[in-house]
């Protein structure tokens, strides 16, 4: 009854916070409409637009079918070559700085230390990595590889304390009772909890590395991305075709297999 009453009393502010959430989204998306400027749409950008669609639709095939260097087939071997070994260096490093940024593991200053270092590694976008990389190490897939693990480190680390702080922690107890070292607690109380987790949020972050590595051609951390840009800007529509039908088809195909993988890996 109590309960009922509570409910009932709260209505009135409840309605009093949804409108005001509702009057500021909708300010908000007709503040968004003003960035919408179509006098700058000229019929020169319509043409690029349709050249641009004719180039997918009649793609130069003796590039997309070149094995050489500067073949399609090469060049997405190479952006999904950058992507990969960037999330497995970026998947290792994380663990350790998971494992100390969860408050249930460590003291709760070192987790808000660690935390917050995280956090200001995940603020600055890829491109900027890789344009700090490439001034570094210079042009090259050895600069994409950097990007892609300092990006990977950030995210995945923030996803595996999620699921560090899920643990199981009974499970922990009742082995201590019985005696079991600590690496025993760890190979046969934790690792079989987090390892599925795990390789299941790392096989997500290679998607978004696979996408990543692309745009970091543009500033020439090898990949795919370099050739695209190049042949916009000399208006070769059929190789830009070329390339991002290469782009697409193994963008479905990795999407395709590593569902496939992460779904046995949760179902077990």
């Amino acid at each position: 009854m109590h309960t009922i009453e509570h409910q009932l009393s709260q209505e009135p502010t409840r309605r009093l916070s949804n409108l005001a959430t509702s009057i500021i989204i909708i300010a908000l998306l007709l503040w968004s409409v003003t960035a919408f400027n179509l006098s700058n749409l000229s019929e020169n950008g319509l043409t690029i637009a349709k050249n641009i669609f004719k180039g997918i639709f009649n793609p130069d095939l003796s590039l997309l079918f070149s094995i050489t260097k500067q073949g399609v087939p090469y060049l997405l071997v190479e952006t999904m070559a950058i992507a990969f070994l960037g999330t497995i260096v970026g998947a290792i490093l994380a663990i350790p700085l998971a494992f100390l940024s969860a408050s249930t593991i460590v003291p709760k200053p070192i987790a808000f230390i660690v935390r917050l270092f995280l956090i200001v590694v995940r603020t600055i976008p890829a491109i900027v990595y890789g344009l700090m990389f490439v001034r570094v190490v210079g042009l090259g897939p050895f600069a994409g590889v950097l990007t892609m693990s300092l990006t990977s480190i950030g995210m995945l680390s923030k996803l595996y304390v999620d699921v560090i702080e899920d643990l199981d922690t009974s499970i922990l107890e009742s082995m201590e009772s019985i005696g079991c070292t600590t690496f025993e607690k760890i190979r046969y109380g934790i690792f079989p909890q987090l390892s599925a987790l795990f390789i299941s949020i790392m096989i997500y972050r290679f998607d978004m590395n696979l996408r990543d590595a692309a745009i970091l051609g543009l500033v020439g951390a090898g990949g795919i991305g370099a050739p695209l840009i190049f042949a916009m800007n000399a208006y070769k529509w059929s190789e830009v075709g070329a390339i991002l039908i290469g782009l697409i088809v193994l963008i479905l195909l990795v999407e395709f297999i590593s569902n496939k993988i992460r779904t046995q890996i949760v179902r077990g």
